[in-house]
Protein backbone atom coordinates (compact mmCIF):
# COMPACT_ATOMS: atom_id res chain seq x y z
CA UNK A 1 0.00 0.00 0.00
CA UNK A 2 1.34 3.44 -0.83
CA UNK A 3 1.81 6.09 1.79
CA UNK A 4 -0.92 8.70 1.91
CA UNK A 5 -0.07 12.38 1.76
CA UNK A 6 -0.71 14.58 4.76
CA UNK A 7 -3.81 16.30 3.30
CA UNK A 8 -5.32 12.92 2.48
CA UNK A 9 -4.80 11.75 6.05
CA UNK A 10 -6.30 14.95 7.46
CA UNK A 11 -9.43 14.57 5.31
CA UNK A 12 -9.87 10.96 6.38
CA UNK A 13 -9.37 11.72 10.08
CA UNK A 14 -12.03 14.44 10.12
CA UNK A 15 -14.83 11.86 9.86
CA UNK A 16 -13.55 9.67 12.71
CA UNK A 17 -14.38 10.44 16.36
CA UNK A 18 -11.17 11.22 18.24
CA UNK A 19 -11.71 8.50 20.85
CA UNK A 20 -11.97 5.76 18.20
CA UNK A 21 -8.99 6.75 16.07
CA UNK A 22 -6.09 4.99 17.88
CA UNK A 23 -8.10 1.80 18.29
CA UNK A 24 -9.10 1.80 14.63
CA UNK A 25 -5.51 2.29 13.44
CA UNK A 26 -4.14 -0.47 15.64
CA UNK A 27 -6.88 -2.90 14.64
CA UNK A 28 -6.36 -2.31 10.93
CA UNK A 29 -2.59 -2.67 11.30
CA UNK A 30 -3.01 -5.95 13.20
CA UNK A 31 -5.37 -7.32 10.56
CA UNK A 32 -3.02 -6.33 7.75
CA UNK A 33 -0.11 -8.08 9.42
CA UNK A 34 -2.26 -11.20 9.83
CA UNK A 35 -3.11 -11.07 6.11
CA UNK A 36 0.62 -10.82 5.35
CA UNK A 37 1.36 -13.88 7.47
CA UNK A 38 -1.39 -15.90 5.84
CA UNK A 39 -0.17 -15.05 2.33
CA UNK A 40 3.35 -16.10 3.34
CA UNK A 41 2.02 -19.46 4.58
CA UNK A 42 -0.05 -20.02 1.44
CA UNK A 43 0.32 -23.50 -0.08
CA UNK A 44 1.49 -22.92 -3.65
CA UNK A 45 1.82 -26.51 -4.84
CA UNK A 46 -1.33 -26.74 -6.96
CA UNK A 47 -3.94 -24.25 -8.18
CA UNK A 48 -6.60 -26.01 -6.10
CA UNK A 49 -4.64 -25.66 -2.86
CA UNK A 50 -3.72 -22.06 -3.68
CA UNK A 51 -7.37 -21.17 -4.34
CA UNK A 52 -8.43 -22.85 -1.12
CA UNK A 53 -5.83 -20.86 0.85
CA UNK A 54 -6.79 -17.60 -0.82
CA UNK A 55 -10.45 -18.24 0.04
CA UNK A 56 -9.46 -18.81 3.70
CA UNK A 57 -7.61 -15.49 3.74
CA UNK A 58 -10.63 -13.80 2.19
CA UNK A 59 -12.95 -15.33 4.80
CA UNK A 60 -10.67 -13.98 7.54
CA UNK A 61 -10.72 -10.54 5.91
CA UNK A 62 -14.51 -10.58 5.54
CA UNK A 63 -14.98 -11.55 9.19
CA UNK A 64 -12.95 -8.56 10.30
CA UNK A 65 -14.83 -6.31 7.92
CA UNK A 66 -18.13 -7.49 9.34
CA UNK A 67 -17.02 -6.87 12.92
CA UNK A 68 -15.78 -3.36 12.19
CA UNK A 69 -19.12 -2.25 10.73
CA UNK A 70 -17.54 0.61 8.78
CA UNK A 71 -17.45 0.96 5.01
CA UNK A 72 -14.10 2.74 5.17
CA UNK A 73 -12.54 -0.27 6.88
CA UNK A 74 -14.09 -2.57 4.29
CA UNK A 75 -12.57 -0.65 1.42
CA UNK A 76 -9.16 -0.38 3.06
CA UNK A 77 -8.89 -4.07 3.95
CA UNK A 78 -10.15 -5.26 0.57
CA UNK A 79 -7.71 -2.97 -1.22
CA UNK A 80 -4.92 -4.39 0.89
CA UNK A 81 -6.08 -7.96 0.21
CA UNK A 82 -6.12 -7.30 -3.55
CA UNK A 83 -2.68 -5.68 -3.41
CA UNK A 84 -1.20 -8.69 -1.62
CA UNK A 85 -3.07 -10.99 -3.99
CA UNK A 86 -1.53 -9.35 -7.04
CA UNK A 87 1.97 -9.47 -5.52
CA UNK A 88 2.05 -12.92 -3.97
CA UNK A 89 -0.74 -15.15 -5.26
CA UNK A 90 0.43 -18.01 -7.48
CA UNK A 91 -1.45 -19.27 -10.55
CA UNK A 92 -2.97 -15.87 -11.39
CA UNK A 93 -3.67 -17.21 -14.87
CA UNK A 94 -6.05 -19.81 -13.38
CA UNK A 95 -9.64 -18.75 -14.11
CA UNK A 96 -11.01 -19.62 -10.66
CA UNK A 97 -8.25 -17.68 -8.88
CA UNK A 98 -8.56 -14.78 -11.29
CA UNK A 99 -12.32 -14.59 -10.63
CA UNK A 100 -11.69 -14.16 -6.90
CA UNK A 101 -9.74 -10.97 -7.64
CA UNK A 102 -12.33 -9.71 -10.13
CA UNK A 103 -15.19 -10.18 -7.64
CA UNK A 104 -13.29 -8.35 -4.90
CA UNK A 105 -12.49 -5.43 -7.19
CA UNK A 106 -16.20 -5.13 -8.04
CA UNK A 107 -17.04 -5.23 -4.35
CA UNK A 108 -14.53 -2.44 -3.67
CA UNK A 109 -16.08 -0.27 -6.40
CA UNK A 110 -19.53 -0.69 -4.85
CA UNK A 111 -18.26 0.13 -1.38
CA UNK A 112 -16.36 3.20 -2.55
CA UNK A 113 -19.58 4.71 -3.90
CA UNK A 114 -21.08 4.76 -0.38
CA UNK A 115 -18.21 6.79 1.13
CA UNK A 116 -17.67 10.54 1.47
CA UNK A 117 -16.51 12.30 -1.72
CA UNK A 118 -12.97 12.93 -0.49
CA UNK A 119 -12.54 9.33 0.55
CA UNK A 120 -14.09 8.18 -2.73
CA UNK A 121 -11.41 10.04 -4.64
CA UNK A 122 -8.55 8.72 -2.50
CA UNK A 123 -9.66 5.12 -2.66
CA UNK A 124 -10.51 5.37 -6.37
CA UNK A 125 -6.91 6.42 -7.03
CA UNK A 126 -5.64 3.38 -5.13
CA UNK A 127 -8.06 1.16 -7.02
CA UNK A 128 -6.77 2.47 -10.35
CA UNK A 129 -3.28 1.37 -9.38
CA UNK A 130 -4.57 -2.18 -8.90
CA UNK A 131 -6.29 -2.34 -12.29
Amino acid sequence: MTKASLPEIRRAIINVPSADLPDLCLRIKRIKSEIDERFNELNKNTPYQAKKGIRKILVFTNQNIRYSGQKRTEVELLLYFCLKFKKEAPFRYNLAIKNILIRQLERIRKSINTLHEDLQYDYSEELKKLD
